[in-house]
């Protein structure tokens, strides 16, 4: 079985305000809402699992049973973790509490705050977690990448050839997501910025999706101004 995964835990503190970033409008909705829409016009998956945090929960059922369906149908709402991956293992704590978690259950994992992933950057995400059992969505780097050990001088310039940028979707099989997690240490969950350099870690291949320019994270307010802007075009292929 295949599980859409939406990632509404942060607090917005970069946007400003006293709203998470996940919930200011766009042209009459909120951005949260865009993202599950995609979501949920794909027949792939099971069930789409909404995580926020335990205040938000509420709301963002009413949210989504005004805008797209009823919750509980093909939509659920849950609270999250303290850490994003503490998210991510209640999401599949929750498919396990189903009875659905076994060695072919497939998450597809994806930030709330980006609402123009395409239906392509999706299935491509489903095919790679079946086939290699984790992938993260990329974008090939076009500016410089520069490395300093101290903050203050450059220690090191990668080759630009070899640089992506990270994006989500990031997709995995949950079963063995959920083994290695709980195999780590303390300190080694402590360095963990994301689900996919779990595989990393261990040693495991994790498979390119491409993803797209225009697939931002909205985290600023010039990101909203551009997220205006691209809502006039048709972006989905």
């Amino acid at each position: 079985m295949v599980y859409g995964v939406i990632l509404a835990g942060g607090v917005g503190s970069r946007m400003g305000g006293d709203k998470p970033k996940q919930y200011l409008n766009i042209k009459g909705k909120p951005i949260i809402v865009y993202t599950i829409e995609k979501f949920f016009s794909i027949p792939d998956f099971e069930k789409i699992i909404v995580l926020c945090p335990k205040q938000w929960v509420e709301h963002t059922k009413n949210l989504i049973e005004k805008n797209i369906a009823p919750v509980g149908e093909r939509v659920c709402v849950i609270e999250g973790g303290e850490t994003r991956n503490e998210t991510i293992m209640n999401a599949i704590k929750f498919i396990e509490n189903e009875g659905n978690l076994d060695e072919d259950t497939v998450i597809v994992t994806h930030d709330s705050v980006r609402p123009f992933v395409t239906h392509r950057i999706i299935k491509e995400n489903i095919s790679a977690a079946l086939e290699y059992g984790a992938c993260d969505t990329v974008f090939p780097s076009t500016d410089t990448i520069v490395e300093s050990g101290d903050g203050k001088t450059i220690s090191y310039i990668p080759d630009r050839s070899k640089m992506y940028q990270g994006q989500t979707p990031q997709s995995f099989k949950a079963l063995k997501l959920k083994n290695m997690y709980n195999s780590l240490s303390d300190d080694e969950k402590k360095i963990l910025t994301d689900a996919a350099k779990i595989f990393v870690m261990k040693g495991e291949q994790v498979a390119l999706v491409e993803g797209a320019t225009f697939n931002l994270k909205i985290t600023y307010p010039y990101d909203l101004r551009v997220a205006k802007s691209l809502l006039e075009e048709d972006n989905d292929d």
